[in-house]
This record gives structure tokens, C-alpha cells and sequence, in this order.
């Protein structure tokens, strides 16, 4: 038997000890987050399964996971069908799975950690139809099997400097107590680990790809606040910047000090905090009040410190790509490379900029069929060559101190095909519909989801994620609530006006199943657009991202005059801007590519 099947063995016979009747793993950990630290990947542990959004569900005859339109691909690489099913999410819930195939009167066990307190609701309703309960469990069973789990991360915090932040954190402390106040609250609780990082200007190491620490916090309308997190963690350099303001506990006792506000009025987000929090405060005495994380829509306005930021980080990250494009040109015909091969290439190129703290994430470097997998992550076992014939696609980005990058490029090995260029082309006047449209404040990006997708309907065609995602500010590379998806692609959600200030990756797609992916991705900039006759205030996008679109995959035929002047006008910035960064071969290089279409 696999390591895997004996797992899912050995998680059956501890639920049968713990008289439970099936089990269900959320990939998340205790902040709800994306992207979660080693000892929380249980989901990875059990299945196999390293894609970025799912859950399993165990019960004694049967187990399922759900993964969505993105993953559909790489969970049956990656996950046995002989143990699992596979369950495409959002057609199939989780809890109308529970109630379809749970026996009358099972005990189904949930860790109140990494649920929300709705999701808890929606399962125990649906498993109630047939007589079972959702039971939670005060110790997760699969750390009891788990053998070699990790420790959580003992890395340091660090101070973020005010200079990059743009703002003091009493300052932001101060805003948050004035939120409190106008809504007669007493506290908020803050869960999610980039709104804590954010509030207190402070980043860590906790979690690959995303300098977060694992804490939380609670913060008061005189504006002070209560921070939970390891004492190791903290250095003389960071009690000095968090000053007196700020009281220093264990983050173990969280859960006990929120039990101390009865009679209290406490906001807790019910989307971002998990359903223990809830419970922990309402057994206390405090009165809850369900109110979204006050910090989201202060942290995804970035102030102008945070665009300067971004802007020299994505600069920088340019000159990277464009060494790394120019490289990879040359030497993928040879047949010699391959998709780890280039994605530790592309991160030398980027650590020789002397800036790099980290990726913003694991490279999806892609060739061939792998590239019709959105979020395909190479290994040691997956890794191919990448051969004449193929497109290679390289989705990527660098987390520097003053800002996070996100981009997307393509790459032809050998001739491309006149399909190939077809479809390049449509996703290319997608992205374009992105980075031109002009839209009216209060626009959500749901609203223009349709504009990436039009040249590809009307092909037939389409793609299966979302075509924009918010991005932190040396933060979260996916960051809330600002989208550009309607609800029914991943990525999708309530609807959330667009406002100044926002940060959002433009990255449309298609996905040729065993053939080829292609998805072109720049960063934008949510900025106020003046329009001649307008009789309300106008929105429209900056493009941040300055790195050459690759010409020879474009059909020229396609493009109206508007699309070609969009085009040669963005590689003539291209040139501009990133031009002076690169010497020589690269500089000669950069200047062809982005010389105007033929």
C-alpha cells in the first residue's frame, strides 16, 4: 500500500477511537488563510493533494475531495483514485455531499479552528435531514496520526518601516478605535494574519511565499490593543516599535482572554474568523457583533507610499524577467531545460537584483500539457523537459520589501501554431479589455469579468478561474476583497466596488487539456479617470507590470487598430522604463521585442 492509502487508514482508526464517524480537512489553518505553514498542511499530508484551495472528507466507507475548475487536472495527478472521489466544487458542497452520503445518525467531527461559523451552520442543517450531527473536536485527529508533523515556524518578527508603510500603526490603530467607536463596539478581534501584519506595520516568517507571523489580535477603541504571539519571536527591536500601546501575551492564551468580555460589544469578521473565536466569545459573555475585518478595505486602498513601493519593486522585478525571457529563449530549443530548471533560473535572475526576500509564491513553470493546469506546481516527480513544439508558461513573482509581484508570460519553443496564436491572441485582446476599461465608482469587479472573456466566447471558448485577484503590499500575493470574477468562476465572490487605490493582477486565460496553457498576466492600479461630460466619477486601471508580451505568439489580423496601438504603446513604455535597467545582449534583446507589430 502507498504511504497515502495507510494514512487514510490510520485517520479511520483514530475516528472510530474518537467515535466519530467521518472527519472533514479543510486546507486552511487557524487565520483561514491561502497559503498556510508546514504543521497545517493536512490536507497535503493525507491526500498528496498541493494545490492551493480544497478539502477532503472522510468517512468509514468513503472518502471524497473537492477541488474547483482550476485543480480538476492536477488532483487526479496528484490524488489516488482508488481511495478518493473526486468532487467538482462549487457544482457538488461538502455539506451536500455529508447529507447525500453520511449513514442516519453519523457523528461527523470538524475541527472549529478551521471552519467558519456558516460553513458549520450550512453542514449541520444539511446533515440534520438525515438524523446526523457535526461534532467538534478539541484535538484535530489527524495531528494524533500525523507523526512527523512540523512545529509551527519559529521565526523572528520584524518591524516594517513606517517609510514603506506609508502609515504609523498607531496610526492605523487610531482609525480602527474612530471604526469602533461610530459603530458603539468595544473591540475587534483581527484573525487574519496579513490584517495583523498590516495594523502593527510588523512582517515574519511563518508561512512560505507570504511574510506573515502566526498571531492574532485584538485591538480596543482607545486604540490600544492585545497581541497574541510566541515570545519567542520577539526581539528587543520589535517591543520598541509595537511601544506600550500594545500588550504582548502568548498566543496560546488567546483563546482564554476571549472569554474576558462579558457585557462587552466585540467585532468579529464571520468570513475570517473561524467558528472557535465565535463560540469562545459568546460562551464568555460578550456580545458579538458580525461585522467584516475593518482593516480589509484600509490594507487594499494602497496610500501613496505603498504605489511607490510597488512600482520600484516591479521595476526591479522586470529587469529579472526580462534576463530570464531572453535566457530562456535561447536555450529551451536545445532541449536541455526543464520546468525546475527554468524556475531556479528565473529565481537567480531575480535574487542577483540584491532585493529579493522571498517568492510572492512557488513558480508555476509549466510546458506543454502541464501548462493547461492553472495552478500546476512542478516536482521532482512532474517535472518535464521543455521540448520544441511546446508553449512554456511561467506564472511568478518576488516579494520585496517594498512590494509584491505577480506576472505571467509565455513562451514559444520553436514555431508556434496558427491555433496557438489564435488563442494567444483572443486571451491578449482579453487582458487588453482589462487594462483599458473606464467604469463608473461602484462597480464591482464582477461586473467586468465578461470584458476578458468576450474574444474567447465568441470562439466558444473560455477559461476556468477568475480574471483578477487583489495583491498585498510586501504582503499576500492573493489578497481581499477586491476580485475581478464573477461568482461562478474560482475567485469569485460577493460583490466588491472597486476603489481607488486597489491593486489587482489582470491575467485571462484558456487551457487546451493535454496540449497547452496560456494566460498573460500584469498587475494594475485602480486610479480615478477623468472623462469629458461625465456626470458621476469615473475608474479605470494603471498598468504597473513593464515586461515585453511575446510578439511572435500574436496574430496581428485579429487585433482592431485600437489594440494594436494599446500594444505597441505598452511595449514602448516597456522599452522606456526598463530599458535602462538591462546592459548589452538584454538591453539589444528587450528593444526587438518590443519594437512595434509588423
Amino acid at each position: 500500500m502507498s504511504s497515502y492509502t495507510h494514512r487514510l487508514a490510520a485517520l479511520r482508526a483514530q475516528l472510530a477511537t474518537d467515535t466519530l464517524d467521518g472527519f472533514v480537512v479543510p486546507l486552511t489553518d487557524e487565520h483561514l488563510s491561502e497559503y498556510v505553514g508546514a504543521y497545517a498542511q493536512r490536507l497535503a499530508w493525507l491526500t498528496g493533494f498541493e494545490g492551493s484551495a480544497g478539502t477532503a472528507v472522510v468517512l468509514p466507507q468513503a472518502a471524497a475531495i473537492f477541488t474547483d475548475g482550476r485543480y480538476t487536472i492536477q488532483v487526479r495527478e496528484q490524488v489516488s483514485g482508488e481511495n478518493w472521489q473526486y468532487v467538482p466544487v462549487p457544482q457538488v458542497s461538502v455539506a451536500g455531499w455529508l447529507a447525500e452520503h453520511a449513514s442516519d445518525g453519523a457523528r461527523i467531527g470538524y475541527d472549529p479552528w478551521l471552519h467558519t461559523s456558516a460553513w458549520v451552520a450550512e453542514a449541520s442543517k444539511a446533515l440534520a435531514a438525515r438524523g446526523a450531527v457535526l461534532v467538534p473536536v478539541d484535538a484535530n485527529p489527524i495531528d494524533r496520526v500525523w507523526a512527523e508533523q512540523p512545529a509551527p515556524s519559529g521565526a523572528k518578527l520584524t518591524p516594517y518601516a513606517d517609510a514603506l508603510a506609508g502609515r504609523s500603526s498607531a496610526d492605523k490603530r487610531a482609525e480602527v478605535a474612530g471604526w469602533l467607536e461610530a459603530r458603539g463596539a468595544d473591540a475587534v478581534v483581527l484573525s487574519a494574519l496579513d490584517s495583523i501584519a498590516w495594523t502593527f506595520n510588523i512582517r515574519g516568517g511563518d508561512v512560505d511565499n507570504t511574510p506573515v507571523a502566526l498571531a492574532y489580535a485584538i485591538v480596543h477603541a482607545d486604540a490600544t490593543a492585545d497581541l497574541f504571539v510566541a515570545p519567542d519571536k520577539l526581539t528587543d527591536e520589535v517591543r520598541r516599535h509595537l511601544g506600550n500601546a500594545v500588550r504582548l501575551h502568548e498566543r496560546g492564551d488567546f483563546a482564554a482572554a476571549l472569554a474576558g468580555f462579558a457585557g462587552k460589544r466585540v467585532v468579529a469578521d464571520p468570513a475570517g474568523s473561524v467558528a472557535a473565536i465565535f463560540d469562545a466569545l459568546a460562551a464568555g459573555g460578550a456580545k458579538v457583533i458580525a461585522m467584516r475585518d475593518p482593516v480589509l478595505l484600509a490594507k487594499a486602498c494602497k496610500n501613496p507610499a505603498e504605489v511607490a513601493g510597488h512600482e520600484a519593486a516591479q521595476l526591479r522585478d522586470a529587469g529579472a524577467m526580462v534576463r530570464f525571457l531572453r535566457w530562456i529563449e535561447a536555450e529551451a530549443p536545445k532541449g536541455s531545460q526543464t520546468e525546475l530548471s527554468a524556475a531556479a533560473k528565473l529565481r537567480e535572475y531575480r535574487e542577483a537584483t540584491g532585493k529579493l526576500m522571498d517568492l510572492s509564491f512557488n513558480s508555476i513553470s509549466a510546458t506543454g500539457a502541464h501548462g493547461a493546469i492553472p495552478h500546476y506546481h512542478v516536482t521532482e516527480e512532474s517535472n518535464a523537459p521543455i521540448l520544441p513544439g511546446q508553449l512554456y508558461l511561467i506564472d511568478s513573482g518576488g516579494q520585496y520589501l517594498d512590494g509584491t509581484t505577480d506576472i505571467t508570460r509565455v513562451v514559444p519553443v520553436g514555431a508556434p501554431t496558427p491555433e496557438m496564436r489564435d488563442r494567444f491572441t483572443r486571451v491578449l485582446r482579453g487582458h487588453i479589455g482589462i487594462a483599458t476599461a473606464i467604469f463608473p465608482e461602484g462597480t464591482v469587479g464582477g461586473q467586468l469579468d465578461s470584458f476578458a472573456r468576450r474574444p474567447l466566447w465568441e470562439a466558444g471558448l473560455d477559461f476556468s478561474h477568475g480574471t483578477g485577484h487583489g495583491v498585498g503590499a510586501y504582503l499576500a500575493v492573493h489578497e481581499g476583497p477586491q476580485r475581478i470574477a464573477a461568482p461562478n468562476y474560482p475567485g469569485g465572490g460577493p460583490a466588491e466596488p472597486l476603489l481607488a487605490g486597489m491593486l489587482l493582477s489582470n491575467e485571462p486565460g484558456y487551457y487546451k487539456a493535454g496540449e497547452y496553457g496560456i494566460r498573460i498576466e500584469n498587475l494594475i492600479l485602480t486610479e480615478p479617470r477623468e472623462v469629458p461630460g461625465a456626470d458621476r466619477a469615473m475608474l479605470g486601471f494603471r498598468t504597473l507590470t513593464f515586461v515585453p508580451i511575446e510578439r511572435e505568439l500574436i496574430e496581428p489580423a485579429l487585433l482592431s487598430p485600437a489594440e494594436r496601438a494599446w500594444i505597441d504603446s505598452y511595449h514602448a513604455k516597456v522599452l522606456a522604463k526598463v530599458g535602462p535597467t538591462v546592459e548589452g545582449e538584454d538591453r539589444a534583446w528587450l528593444a526587438a521585442k518590443c519594437a512595434p507589430l509588423d
